[in-house]
Parts: C-alpha cells; sequence; structure tokens
C-alpha cells in the first residue's frame, strides 16, 4: 500500500467529532459533518487526494460498479480505479470515462474469479483504499476470492453488498485483518453475517452494530430509516434523517463509493463512515426535492452529491440535519 494521501488531515483532525463520541451514541448533526470536511489544499494534485480500488461488477450487474465508481470520483478522491472481470471492461471503459480500469480474471459466469486474487492484491498495494463487492454476485469461485482478498488485502478496506454476503456466517475472516476496515451491510446482510433473523437483528440495531465492531475491531454501518455507526471503541454515531427515496437498487453502491473515496483521502473510518451517511442523506433529500421519493432513482443521488458538499462547504443550515 502506498503511503496515503499528503496535506489533507493535520493534528487534531475531526476532533470536534471525534473527542464527543467515547462509549455513547452521538447523533450526526450538519455542523458536526461540516467539522469533518477533508480539506483541499490549492496545490494538491491527483495523488495528494487519494487513490481507490473497486472491485466490483459482474454479467448483469456492471451497474452497480458504476455508480460506486462515480460516487468515490464525486467523494473529492483524486484516481479511481475499477477491477472488473476482464469480459465486461470494454463495455464499462464506453460507460465511464471519469475512471481507470483493471481487468481481471473472470468465471464462466463474467464475475471475479478466484485467481484474480495476486492481481488484485497488487492493485490494492498501489491503492490508499478499497471498495469491495458492489454487484460482485455469489458465485462460489468468487467468494472464495471475496474471502481470501478480504484477509490479505493490505489497504482500508470497504465491504459492502456481496463482499459481504460471500463473507456469509463466516465473519472471522476479518480478524485476520492488519488494516482497517468497514462494513456496510442493510439489515438482510446484517441477520446474515450474525446468522440470525432480521427481527433479531432490527430488535436493537445499536447493539447488534456495536457488538459486531467490538468483536471484530472493524466500523459498522448498519443501514436502515436510522443509520447505526459503530467504532470497535465503543463510539456510536446516528443518522436518523434518511427518506423512502433511498430505498432502492444502487442507493447503496453510492454510499460505498463515497466511503472509499474518503478513506482515500486519509480520513478514519468512524468519521469517515459519519460523514459519508450524512452527505449521502443530503443528496438524498436534495434528489427528493427535485424528483419527489416516489421518483428519484440512485442515479439522482449520485447527480446530488456536489449539492451536498456545497451546503458543507458554505455552511448552509440544512433542516432536519
Amino acid at each position: 500500500m502506498r503511503n496515503g494521501p499528503r496535506g489533507l488531515n493535520g493534528p487534531g483532525y475531526g476532533a470536534k467529532l471525534c473527542s464527543a463520541m467515547q462509549d455513547h451514541t452521538t447523533p450526526i448533526t450538519h455542523e458536526l459533518a461540516a467539522a469533518l470536511l477533508p480539506r483541499r489544499p490549492s496545490d494538491g494534485h491527483k495523488g495528494t487526494f487519494g487513490r481507490v480500488l473497486l472491485l466490483a461488477g459482474a454479467e448483469g450487474y456492471t451497474g452497480a460498479a458504476k455508480l460506486a465508481a462515480l460516487a468515490a470520483a464525486r467523494s473529492g478522491a483524486g484516481l479511481v480505479t475499477v477491477g472488473i472481470p476482464a469480459p465486461l471492461s470494454s463495455a464499462m471503459a464506453a460507460a465511464l470515462w471519469e475512471v481507470m480500469y483493471t481487468p481481471l480474471p473472470a468465471t464462466d459466469a463474467a464475475s471475479i474469479a478466484d485467481t484474480a486474487l495476486a492481481p488484485a492484491l497488487e492493485a490494492a498495494q498501489a491503492s490508499d483504499a478499497v471498495v469491495l463487492g458492489p454487484g460482485l454476485t455469489r458465485h462460489p469461485r468468487t467468494a472464495y476470492f471475496t474471502r481470501a482478498f478480504v484477509e490479505a488485502c493490505p489497504a482500508p478496506l470497504v465491504i459492502d453488498a456481496d463482499g459481504l454476503n460471500n463473507l456469509g456466517a463466516r465473519p472471522q475472516v476479518l480478524k485476520a485483518r492488519r488494516a482497517a476496515t468497514a462494513l456496510t451491510p442493510h439489515p438482510g446482510e446484517m441477520a446474515r453475517l450474525l446468522n440470525v433473523s432480521v427481527g433479531a437483528v432490527m430488535k436493537d440495531t445499536e447493539a447488534a452494530a456495536a457488538d459486531f465492531a467490538k468483536a471484530f475491531s472493524c466500523v459498522l454501518v448498519l443501514k436502515s430509516h436510522h443509520t447505526v455507526i459503530a467504532e470497535p471503541g465503543g463510539a456510536v454515531y446516528l443518522h436518523a434523517t434518511a427518506n423512502s427515496g433511498l430505498a432502492r437498487g444502487g442507493a447503496g453502491d453510492v454510499l460505498a463509493g463515497l466511503l472509499g473515496g474518503l478513506l482515500a483521502q486519509g480520513m478514519t473510518p468512524g468519521p469517515a463512515a459519519a460523514l459519508a451517511v450524512y452527505v449521502h442523506g443530503l443528496a438524498g433529500r436534495a434528489a427528493a426535492e427535485q424528483r419527489t421519493e416516489r421518483g428519484m432513482i440512485a442515479t439522482d443521488v449520485l447527480d446530488a452529491i456536489p449539492e451536498a458538499w456545497k451546503a458543507l462547504e458554505n455552511g448552509i443550515p440544512c433542516q432536519n440535519g
């Protein structure tokens, strides 16, 4: 892994939020989110703002890779590379101009194969953060790749969607990791990780997230109308202002890309997750104002991310923030 982007985070970075969050739940307000914004030095370059690698996509699921990649680009990261099954790389290259591509060995179902482990780890070594999972599928060889990559990946890692499903009820592989890890499950994925019912997860989402984060030394983002973000040290963030427009396919891919981009800019996983969740929600509200909660889609959320950044950068108050 590279030494990380330079010039973004000095001493005391995020101190206002971090100092307030010790072993209790803290709501993510507009002011706290604004305090976490990574600095953007005027003399910065692409390397300054971090390199993101996404391992995503399969036949029939290229949209997930596209949404996550563009969200990472809109996070402020300097460079985004998508590790995509080789048979799909040409189609993705035609659809996206803002990112780079690494074609990876594929299964007969055009998903990432177990033989992709070595080139994927080589790409991760040159990255500041990795996002694993959007559109990955649960093909057996892809599942093997997932578990092996999670254990060996040297960079900060966001695990989402089928990255989580491929861990199944065997999250113990997370204990082998040395770099920072953030998981972004919805309740169904969380239930599979814990091998319990969705009802058991929803009975106390804060406890489910906090216990998992502590047990597996990771940041756990449990997505729902009241999203819970738990750090392994006991701090818990709460974001309680989502809208029903985010309850559709692709919205989670946007969040995963945002989070990976913020990690690549040098943020630590807890504050990065808090900021990503808040910006995602803020963009969702902006999209709903333009398209309605009923009519908005994940691309509308993606397109509204710059408006969310602008609101935070300019100190514009946010209703219900």
